[in-house]
């Protein structure tokens, strides 16, 4: 099929995160410098070296029926609860093929689902052998394969909402829900959808992968001090925490929301793509491969760099990742990069995995709408080595007149890097 409209544009939102249980509230708590770390509690937890977490601020079975929460992992759960806020804020009441008084019409097979995770259903996985060990076969859940599949929450999305142009789950590491909405893009450019409801979602927070990720070095051991322990660009910065939650966005052919007379965000202007080659789980310590990534981008999209004034970086707080990515802005952008405002919400957050993209998305378009940058918190003592500008303390206007640009990364173990650019309409 020929592209019906290589213009792409952002008609929904939703999400779930550990600052709150829905869009609104997560920007509020964004804007207001807010961190959702918190101690973890419980038995199991006791003995990990790290005991910190951001767990989502409104838990899945405060929102969703027993009935089908019973039969949905935590991380799908987290999908449904953000999809369908999404959904309804696109102005879309029922499922595809069913007429709306709004006028909110899709047909099924113009309607795609891409709903990406990092790790997928680990506890469902953890969970139930815990339960085939201590109570025996019989008692393992029917659900478990459904549910620990890391495609159970694009198909539970897509089963919501009646999807049947295609039901995709990218698995990228952290860079996993970023590529699913590079992916949601191209699916509405080449013509296979004219709406995609597109994201990330993760929930990790567990025994097994905190122990794992900390024997890696790779997390926060300031149990102490939790919601100062994610401290992007600090110098004392020491990992990131794990956070749990999902961010959606709908997606939709500019024809298509025009025609239904749709509320717009923003335009999705494309992806960068690149992987390091270089270590399953280092960074590239130059910033090789996020410096290929956004220069990808530019030349995808064409987008001008003195038009950019806002970056929501990958930023987890890691002593390398932080660095290499600015010095990768840096060769690509060059002087350009000082006049971007950077904000790093993993530093509210958490990390998320593979949510963190789709979460990261949610606040750059929001961002752009209200033409407002988050600040980045905790930077107590900025890293001599940080050569940009990071929005530290209050949230920066952005530039109130004209069009303006925003980049989103994120970047995953393996080397994949993903860069989204948005532009204001």
């Amino acid at each position: 099929m020929s592209p019906t409209n290589r213009t792409v544009v952002v008609t929904g939102i939703g999400a779930t995160t550990p600052l709150g249980g829905d869009s609104a509230s997560t920007w509020e708590g964004l804007l207001a410098g807010r961190s959702g770390v918190k101690p973890l509690e419980g038995e199991r937890f006791a003995e990990l070296p790290v005991r910190i977490a951001a767990r989502a601020a409104v838990d899945p079975s405060e929102v969703l029926p027993r009935p089908l929460a019973r039969k949905l992992d935590r991380s799908a759960q987290f999908a449904v609860i953000a999809a369908r806020e999404a959904w309804a804020d696109a102005g879309y009441t029922t499922p595809a093929g069913e007429e709306t008084q709004e006028g909110a019409f899709i047909a099924p097979e113009r309607l795609g689902t891409v709903i990406a995770s990092g790790i997928g259903g680990v506890t469902t996985l953890l969970d139930q052998y815990d339960v085939l060990k201590d109570k025996g076969v019989r008692r393992v859940s029917p659900h478990t394969v459904p549910m620990l599949m890391p495609n159970g929450p694009s198909a539970n999305v897509g089963l919501e909402v009646n999807a049947q142009a295609g039901v995709h789950t990218p698995v990228s590491a952290c860079a996993s829900g970023a590529e699913a909405i590079g992916y949601a893009v191209e699916m509405i450019r080449t013509g296979r959808a004219d709406v995609v409801v597109a994201g990330g979602t993760e929930a990790a927070i567990h025994p097994l992968p905190i122990a794992a990720f900390a024997n890696m070095m790779a997390m926060s051991k300031n149990n102490e001090n939790p919601e100062q322990a994610s401290r992007p660009y600090d110098k004392g910065r020491d990992g990131f925490v794990l956070g749990e939650g999902a961010g959606v966005v709908v997606l939709e052919s500019a024809e298509h929301a025009a025609a239904r007379g749709a509320r717009v965000y923003c335009e999705v202007l494309g992806q960068g793509l690149s992987a390091d080659s270089h270590h399953i789980a280092q960074p590239e310590p130059t910033g090789r491969g996020v410096a290929a990534a956004v220069q990808n981008l530019l030349d995808n999209t064409g987008l001008d760099p003195a038009e950019l004034v806002h970056l929501n970086a990958h930023a987890t707080s890691t002593p390398q990742g932080d660095t290499a990515e600015l010095k990768a802005l840096r060769k690509v952008l060059g002087d350009h990069l000082d006049h971007i405002a950077i904000s790093a919400t993993k530093s509210m957050t958490g990390h998320l995995l593979g949510g963190a993209g789709g979460i990261e998305t949610v606040a750059t378009v929001l961002a752009l709408h209200n033409r407002l940058a988050p600040p980045t918190i905790n930077v107590d003592e900025l890293d001599e080595d940080i050569d940009a500008d990071i929005v530290v303390g209050e949230p920066r206007k952005l530039p109130a007149d004209g069009p303006i640009s925003a980049i989103n990364n994120s970047f995953g173990f393996g080397g994949h890097n993903v860069t989204l650019a948005f532009r204001t309409v």
